[in-house]
């Protein structure tokens, strides 16, 4: 009996598996999913990078995050790269050719002036997801949980873009701890301030790579902080948030060369699903001022409003053209015009007494239907 039921229970369990192989062979899982992404993209600790190779062995990036085949890199000057190997701490790229999406953007801020944003037309939202992010020789520690040095840079960047008269909402909720879960929580923060319908949503991070002038640039005689952008390549508005990254990077670049070093595409969704302009930045490393990577997004926010088309655009100033030089051109216009009048009459009339003589009947003539038509008014009244 004993192995009537044994053999059973083992019968029922092959069949529920072959079903559920079955079923799962035939279902298309969602291209995005906030969960297994966050789980698998979650930030590596402060010290721990991967160096990321080209294939002639040069180093083409570092970051501290999970990187696997598929990640691309799209670099400040327009080459595209796909990750083909990770091994340890160690990824290979190999080289795609020139983004020419990009470098048509490159050459289009290149050739035009940006517009000045004004008024209070949309809003931008700024959260982050990793709230304890810090940076050591200003904050003391690379982490300090629920009110991290990262609030700070946030606070920057939002009074930058209010400086361009752009209504920001910057959210300070905490998300910690700093684990796999932290963009489940976060998703929730991202919704929330979704719902006042913002222009764009940034959620702001600082990397982990422990070399300071890895990020740290000279820009217009100043010191600061080089940025990243990050976007997460499942999610259904991946080509757009990719997009916008390109815009901004070739904006920003045209007026601050250098100040965004990449953009990074990783496996995953960043929550990025929720919005098509919607970008991780990544200010800086924990190894760096604070100070500096707030000067970054500072430059960032000053070119951030016109390419996200948020803000009524100044117009050109036309030109007045109704000028002192232009008036007078008008009056002799005027001039010669009645002198033509004038000599026609004359030497039509044979003569000046002639013309007078002519005018006063044409006038007289004038006054008199005038004064009848107006009669002829008064009387059908």
């Amino acid at each position: 009996m004993d192995k009537l039921k044994l053999g059973a229970l083992t019968g029922i369990f092959f069949i529920l598996g072959a079903l559920l192989a079955t079923g799962l062979a035939g279902v298309e899982l969602p291209a995005w999913n906030p969960l297994a992404s966050s789980r698998l993209l979650d930030e590596l600790a402060p010290g721990q990078y991967v160096t990321v190779y080209d294939q002639q062995g040069k180093v083409l990036t570092k970051i501290a995050r999970s990187v696997v085949p598929g990640d691309e890199i799209i670099t400040a000057d327009g080459k595209h790269y796909r990750v083909t190997k990770v091994h340890d701490f160690s990824a290979r790229a190999r080289f795609l050719g020139a983004d020419k999406e990009f470098l048509a953007w490159q050459e289009f801020f290149a050739q035009s002036t940006l517009p000045v944003a004004v008024g209070r037309p949309g809003d931008v939202a700024i959260y982050h997801t990793h709230s304890d992010e810090s940076y050591v020789p200003s904050d003391g520690a690379a982490s300090i949980p629920y009110n991290g040095g990262i609030f700070d840079v946030g606070d920057r960047f939002a009074r930058a873009l209010e400086r361009q008269r752009v209504r920001v909402i910057h959210s300070r909720t905490p998300h910690d701890p700093h684990d796999a879960q932290a963009y489940v929580r976060s998703r929730r923060t991202a919704a929330q301030l979704l719902k006042s319908n913002p222009a764009a949503i940034f959620d702001v991070h600082r990397d982990g790579v422990p070399d300071p002038d890895f990020y740290r640039q000279h820009i217009r005689g100043e010191t600061l902080s080089q940025l990243r952008l990050v976007i997460g390549r499942q999610n259904p508005h991946m080509q757009a948030n990719l997009e916008f990254a390109k815009k901004l990077m070739a904006r920003t670049n045209e007026s601050y060369p250098g100040l965004v070093k990449e953009i990074f595409m990783g496996a995953g969704d960043y929550n990025q699903d929720l919005s098509p302009q919607s970008l991780l930045i990544e200010a800086g490393t924990y190894t760096l001022y604070k100070e500096e990577a707030q000067d970054g997004v500072g430059l960032l926010a000053s070119v951030v409003p016109a390419v996200m088309g948020i803000g009524a655009q100044a117009r050109p100033r036309i030109p007045e053209t109704r000028t002192p030089g232009a008036w007078s051109a008008l009056l002799w216009i005027i001039v010669i015009t009645l002198g033509g009048i004038a000599a026609f009459l004359v030497l039509s009339a044979g003569g000046l007494g002639n013309a007078r003589q002519r005018l006063k009947t044409f006038v007289t003539k004038e006054l008199e239907f005038l004064r009848a038509l107006r009669k002829h008014g008064e009387d059908n009244r």
